[in-house]
């Protein structure tokens, strides 16, 4: 069993996800750690799908999952977590925003007893480099705002894509997961709240890369929507009464 899954998903990344894998790759292989790193391909038209499986040429521990439609990064995500065969598991995202390198971060919160471990890019208390668009800053600061008031406190950054987890923790909390959109970080967190797992939050350096594919205006009202959805599940009791789903349901690896 790996020691280590290293979940990547990726939508039209075939630009972007070359240097993310050199990099992840250039941090484990010589560790002599076992690990894998799982490509979740969310229906790209590009060549993602080539990129990952040339990587996985040079090293079989880089496998490819191809979803045959895209999903969106909730989606992606959860089919590479159920998926996963590591001890632990992290997902980041393909643009590489967050160097690899502040993995020791988490995994320190998770040697320190924390069952889920997430990159914060607006820590107050310990030191960090985050350079992000001035308008990026400021709606992440509204919604995070909106998150504290609607769902869940106590969180500076539930939207920083660099988060590992214990597996079976992993596995509890994504097999309940519904949302496929970016507000799946609030979901998941909102899930581990609900299970009794225990979360830290931890600064990491981030920065903005080039080619986002977030529509700021399409995505942010998908997510204010999604906010007041998981508020309404979470008040009703669905989250604990949704069937749990096994990993087979989920896209086979390529």
């Amino acid at each position: 069993m790996p020691s280590l899954s290293v979940v990547i998903p990726a939508f039209n990344e075939a630009v972007r996800l070359p240097r993310t894998l050199t990099e992840v790759l250039g941090a484990l292989a010589p560790s002599g750690r076992d690990f894998e790193v799982l490509v979740v391909d969310d229906g790209s038209s590009d060549d993602t799908s080539g990129i990952a499986r040339q990587f996985g040429d040079i090293d079989a521990r880089v496998r490819l999952i191809r979803l045959d439609r895209n999903q969106g990064k909730g989606g992606a995500v959860r089919a590479g977590v159920l998926a996963a065969k590591g001890s632990d598991v992290l997902f980041l995202d393909a643009d590489g925003a967050t160097p690899f390198s502040e993995l020791s971060k988490l995994e320190q919160a998770l040697a320190d007893g924390a069952d889920v471990a997430i990159g914060t890019r607006a820590s107050r208390s310990e030191p960090q480099h985050v350079k992000a668009l001035w308008y990026r800053k400021f709606l992440g600061t509204i919604f995070n705002g909106l998150v504290r008031l609607l769902v869940l406190k106590g969180y500076t950054d539930t939207q920083c894509g660099f988060k590992v987890l214990r597996a079976q923790v992993a596995r509890d909390i994504f097999s309940r997961t519904r949302l496929d959109g970016y507000t799946f970080d609030v979901e998941i967190l909102t899930l581990a709240r609900l299970l009794g797992f225990k979360v830290r939050e931890v600064a990491v350096d981030w920065a903005e890369q080039s080619g986002s594919k977030v529509n700021v205006l399409v995505d942010s009202f998908r997510m204010l929507k999604d906010l007041f959805v998981i508020r309404w599940w979470t008040l009703s009791g669905a989250y604990l009464r949704t069937p749990v789903r096994s990993p087979d349901q989920e896209a086979p690896l390529r």
